[in-house]
């Protein structure tokens, strides 16, 4: 099973690359594809299709635009549900310590929340997103 991981512009602004990179693999999984993406809009829009028109899509795509984003092809048994559990809640105010924002991320006042980074919530979003990263 395979599963599209975003490490977003503040994590990588905040060097925080390797350090979630060594998170999955402690938890088993397998990097089967990585790349740094400067993502264009276009890209964007077919990632983030469903949310358009919504009051948070402009200051996401925004955010999403600011800076090179991490993509990663992130392989393993259960590897969609692990990710997400090991990503945390995606508020990183209330997301349990031991997971990546968690740990890791917090509420910074922002139009949009910067949680690190994005996981596919299931195996159908999974094979759809990677084909547009990937």
């Amino acid at each position: 099973m395979q599963t599209l991981v975003l490490i977003k512009p503040d994590g990588v602004k905040r060097n925080l690359v390797g350090e979630i990179i060594a998170r999955c693999e402690q938890k088993g999984y397998t990097i089967a594809d990585m790349k740094l993406v400067e993502p264009s809009r276009e890209l964007l829009a077919k990632h983030y299709a469903e949310h358009e028109g919504k009051p948070f899509y402009e200051p996401l795509m925004e955010f999403m635009l600011s800076g090179p984003v991490v993509a990663i092809k992130l392989e393993g048994e259960r590897v969609v549900e692990g990710f997400r559990s090991l990503a945390g809640a995606t508020d990183p105010t209330v997301a349990a310590p031991g997971t990546i924002r968690g740990d890791l991320s917090r509420d910074w006042g922002t139009k949009v929340i910067q949680n690190l980074v994005h996981g596919s919530d299931s195996e159908e979003t999974a094979k759809r997103e990677l084909e547009i990263w990937f």
